[in-house]
């Protein structure tokens, strides 16, 4: 079972115990009725962490963890979050059905082993040991995590050199922590895939689903960029009056036709994609899937020969069905790519790539997708960042749900 969610802590202060004390005995995990938080004594920071000891429904494991970090020394330093999204991807990491598994451990002060959620995040370094200080590392830095399972959904956390990159002062410079927390899994995913795949030549076209999404965006404003023209599919709305309003939006982000996955199945698509790449001589030679099923079927056939077929997620939870012609005949190549791998692979590429997207966020021509933020404070409480998480994972936001930490 999931521990009771905490909205308090107690806090190490010098009036509540000696020295001695403090170093003997583990917090206990009550609050002073003024609900204020004390300055950290002796060295030690006191943290909250949403955590889980199981996987399962997040609202139902999800608890608030009270917990001190201790000074750090040698290759250690303290950390504390600036900002941190809910990505799909971290829900998925807490029901158990994500390949990237967290962390469990008692290190936090718990007698069972706990995992802190949350994959992707801005953090500000407030103390370090000697290594970081020979690394280059110093005390205000802002650092974004180098893979998954690190938990970012935290005030603080200790951590060392080899779990996070430095962002420097040139390419922090004028970016907000919700910016820099959010760029190194949905910008870097799209930047990727448009890249490494096939060279597309200015005015050629790619095509994706899930376009309203933050990779779709991001990929849409990235080929913008680069002078490459996009086909976006998006889910069809109940309400025709919003679908125009979305298709309107993605298309002042730059894209040049939109679509719904309705539009896509219809039995004018062929005549639709002629005259959108003047009958073939613009080939469709790139498509970016993240929903699968028959409107993923659908897209690869738009694509033309010698084409690359991107699947980077499954929303639509069905298979991706392939038909042998389009391996056959159509010599169309399907890859599939995990944003976390290639990092882990190419630690170089991930910094250039965080910091050519972060170079366009400053000059205003990348724009963020629309997020909501969600403030955390000491006193937040724990059922109200766990509603918050539960609201992300039934849909009920404009936006992308952003921790935004304040006076933690």
């Amino acid at each position: 079972m999931a521990s009771k969610s905490l909205s308090t802590a107690s806090r190490l202060t010098r009036t509540s115990a000696t020295p001695l004390q403090c170093l003997r005995k583990p917090l206990s995990h009550t609050f002073a009725p003024s609900q204020r938080r004390a300055v950290s004594a002796y060295g030690y920071e006191q943290a909250k962490a949403l955590t889980f000891q199981e996987y399962g429904d997040p609202p139902s494991v999800l608890s608030l963890h009270a917990h001190s970090i201790s000074p750090p020394h040698g290759d250690l330093m303290t950390l504390r979050f600036l900002a941190s999204p809910i990505n799909p991807a971290d829900i998925n990491q807490i029901q158990g059905v994500y390949p990237s598994k967290p962390t469990f451990t008692t290190s936090l002060g718990t007698a069972k082993p706990i995992a802190v959620a949350g994959n992707e995040g801005v953090a500000e370094i407030i103390a370090l040991g000697s290594k970081p200080k020979e690394q280059g590392f110093k005390k205000g830095d802002w650092v974004i995590m180098n893979g998954p399972g690190f938990g970012t959904w935290r005030t603080h956390a200790s951590a060392r050199t080899q779990d996070v990159m430095r962002l420097d002062e040139a390419t922090r410079e004028g970016i907000s922590a919700v910016q820099a927390g959010t760029v190194s899994i949905n910008p870097c995913t799209a930047y990727r895939m448009l890249k490494d795949f096939v060279t597309l030549k200015e005015g050629e076209f790619f095509i994706q689903n899930g376009a309203n999404s933050g990779v779709g965006r991001a990929a849409i404003q990235l080929g913008k960029q680069w002078g490459l023209r996009s086909i976006n599919v998006i889910r069809g709305r109940e309400d025709k009056e919003e679908e125009e309003r979305l298709k309107k939006e993605l298309k002042e982000l730059g894209a040049d036709v939109v679509i719904t996955d309705a539009e896509l199945q219809s039995q004018e698509i062929k005549e639709m994609a002629a005259e959108w790449t003047n009958k073939g001589r613009a080939p469709i030679k790139l498509a970016l899937n993240c929903v699968n099923g028959k409107p993923a079927t659908a897209m690869a056939k738009l694509l033309a020969s010698e084409a690359h077929f991107v699947t980077y997620g499954a929303m639509s939870k069905q298979p991706l069905t392939i038909p042998a012609s389009m391996l056959i005949f159509k010599d169309i190549h399907f890859h599939g790519f995990w944003v976390s791998r290639w990092a882990e692979r190419n630690p170089q590429d991930k910094q250039a790539t965080v910091k050519d997207v972060l170079d366009l966020v400053r000059a205003g021509k990348f724009k963020d997708t629309p997020v909501d933020k969600i403030a955390w404070e000491w006193e937040t409480k724990g059922e109200e960042l766990i509603g918050k998480v539960k609201d992300a994972l039934e849909g009920y936001r404009q936006g992308k749900g952003v921790f935004v930490f304040g006076k933690t």
